[in-house]
């Protein structure tokens, strides 16, 4: 039996609030890093917090507050989170590797060029 969110005790409301805000502020921090950010090389970074730590904090409040209310043990959010935590990073550096070819073939002069130790693409 599902409880409702009125229901549940102040500390587990606190607890279940701050994760979400936590959450909800790390992908905040990455959506402006990803629009303030002037070139894509140094664009691609950002939204990384807001995968990876942002669904951290928000994946914890689910749970906590989904374990409480069902008063059993919820943690098949954690799959999510290994699901973006593996995939998020995994996509950035294609879509850079992509970028850098692209770059290179076309000589842009604003491209990292091969001298910082990275293998060919």
């Amino acid at each position: 039996m599902i409880y409702d969110a009125t229901d549940l005790s102040l500390p587990v409301a606190v607890a279940v609030a701050a994760f979400l805000l936590l959450g909800a502020t790390l992908a905040l921090i990455g959506a402006i890093g990803f629009l303030r950010l002037p070139t894509f090389y140094e664009r691609i970074h950002a939204p990384t917090l807001g995968t990876s730590w942002g669904i951290g904090g928000i994946m914890l409040g689910s749970m906590i507050f989904f374990s409480v209310a069902s008063e059993r043990l919820v943690i098949h959010e954690i799959l999510i989170g290994i699901f973006v935590t593996i995939t998020t990073p995994v996509t950035f550096m294609l879509l850079a590797r992509a970028a850098l070819h692209r770059d290179r073939s076309e000589r842009n002069p604003k491209v990292p060029g091969k001298e910082t130790g990275e293998a060919e693409v």
